[in-house]
C-alpha cells in the first residue's frame, strides 16, 4: 500500500493516488513504445534516481498497469511492458495530457525533435479509432534509430503481439511536420518522406488509421 494518498473517496483522487506521483506518467509514456529494459528507462528519464525508478515500477506492477518478464537465454534480460489494462486505461490519459501540452512545446525549428516526440505527435495523437474497425495487426515504427512497436486491435492500440505487418520509417521532424507543419505544402512534403513497408492493403490501413495519406 502507498503511504501517500489523498484519502478522498473520489474517482479523480483515487486515480491520482496511482498516477499522480512524480515520474509515474513518464514511465508509462516510455512503455507505450514497447518493451523496455530497466537501463532503457533510466537512459530516457534523465534525473530519476535508480531506487525511485525501481519503486515506481513495483507500484505500477502491483496496480496491474505494468508487466515484467524475464526473457530466456541467450537474451536473459528483464523487460517491462505496458499491461493490457495499462493500454486500455492509461493510454487515453496520456493522449489527453499530450494534447494539452502540445501547444506548449518549443517550435520545431528551435532545436532537434526527439524520436519520442515524433512518435507522440505523428503516431499516438493521430490514432483514429473509428478508422480502425476491422484492423488487426502489429506495427513497427522506426524513428531516427529508435524502435516503437504496438498492435492495432478492436479499434484501439495495444501491446505488440506478433511480428509487424507494417514497418514505418521516418525522422521525428518529418512526423511532427506531417501533422503540425505551418503550411499544407510542408505537411505534404513531410508525409512523402515517410516510408512504409508491408502488404499494400496493410499499408493502406495504417495510412488511414493514422491519417498519413
Amino acid at each position: 500500500m502507498r503511504t501517500r494518498n489523498y484519502n478522498q473517496n473520489c474517482p479523480i483522487a483515487r486515480g491520482l493516488d496511482v498516477l499522480g506521483e512524480r515520474w509515474t506518467l513518464l514511465i508509462l509514456r516510455e512503455l507505450v513504445g514497447g518493451p523496455r529494459r530497466y537501463g532503457d528507462l533510466r537512459a530516457e528519464l534523465p534525473g530519476i534516481a535508480t531506487n525511485l525508478l525501481a519503486e515506481r515500477l513495483k507500484e505500477l506492477q502491483d496496480d496491474g498497469l505494468v508487466d515484467r518478464a524475464d526473457l530466456p537465454a541467450p537474451i536473459g534480460r528483464t523487460v517491462y511492458t505496458l499491461s493490457d489494462a495499462g493500454w486500455q486505461r492509461v493510454l487515453p490519459i496520456l493522449q489527453s495530457i499530450a494534447w494539452f501540452g502540445l501547444d506548449r512545446l518549443d517550435p520545431i525549428d528551435a532545436g532537434p525533435v526527439s524520436p519520442l516526440n515524433g512518435f507522440l505527435a505523428g503516431i499516438l495523437l493521430a490514432f483514429n479509432s473509428a478508422s480502425a474497425a476491422g484492423v488487426d495487426m502489429t506495427c513497427r515504427v522506426e524513428i531516427d534509430g529508435r524502435r516503437f512497436e504496438f498492435a492495432i486491435t478492436q479499434c484501439r492500440l495495444a501491446g505488440a503481439r506478433r511480428e509487424p505487418s507494417v514497418t514505418v520509417t521516418a525522422s521525428a521532424a518529418d512526423l511532427v511536420t506531417a501533422r503540425f507543419g505551418s503550411t499544407d505544402a510542408k505537411r505534404k512534403t513531410a508525409r512523402r518522406r515517410i516510408k512504409f513497408d508491408g502488404d499494400q492493403r496493410d499499408v493502406d490501413a495504417v495510412r488511414t488509421v493514422f491519417s498519413l495519406h
